[in-house]
């Protein structure tokens, strides 16, 4: 009779970046979700004299999707579509997993930029508000560098699993 292989549990850092994912992933339809709101009532204002021309919409919905686009980007190098095109077809697992290497050490190049321009480009904003609505402009500035660290973490676990394909472990 021959055993049951066991399953292998995920590691306690699979399991955060997994819960990390989760959270990324609520945030993003909250951020869609709460964009509806300033940029409807910035179409109904045009064009009725019921609502108010409010300014603070127009910055509010800028912050939105600033973090709608960069959290969207956080999501997708986690589930491997934001920066992967199959180019080879019929390649070897272990051949594709060489691959996914490279491309993933492509990210993490890209990644570095993020964070350490990002971190000037928050400094640079860090006592400033915007225009309209006196909001502090690192609040949105700070999009860059968490994008940065965010795509560190994802396409780093990425590579520590196709390195096991490369090196013949499984996850």
């Amino acid at each position: 009779m021959s055993e049951m292989p066991v399953p292998s549990t995920p590691s306690l850092w699979h399991r955060v970046s997994t819960a990390y994912a989760k959270l990324l992933e609520f945030m993003l339809a909250a951020c869609v979700g709460i964009l509806v709101i300033p940029v409807t009532l910035q179409i109904i204002s045009r064009y009725t004299s019921v609502i108010p021309s409010y300014i603070w919409t127009e910055e509010m919905a800028r912050f939105l999707f600033v973090w709608t686009i960069m959290i969207g980007a956080m999501v997708g190098v986690r589930e491997a579509q934001h920066f992967e095109v199959d180019v080879w077809p019929d390649l070897s697992r272990r051949s594709e997993a060489a691959v996914r290497i490279l491309a993933r050490l492509g990210v993490l190049a890209l990644a570095l930029v993020f964070v350490v321009a990002g971190l000037e480009f928050t400094r640079f904003a860090w006592n400033r508000t915007s225009e309209l609505a006196d909001l502090p402009l690192w609040l949105i500035h700070v999009a860059w560098p968490a994008a940065g660290v965010t795509w560190i973490v994802f396409a780093g676990e990425q590579i520590v699993d196709e390195m096991r394909v490369l090196v013949g472990a499984r996850r």
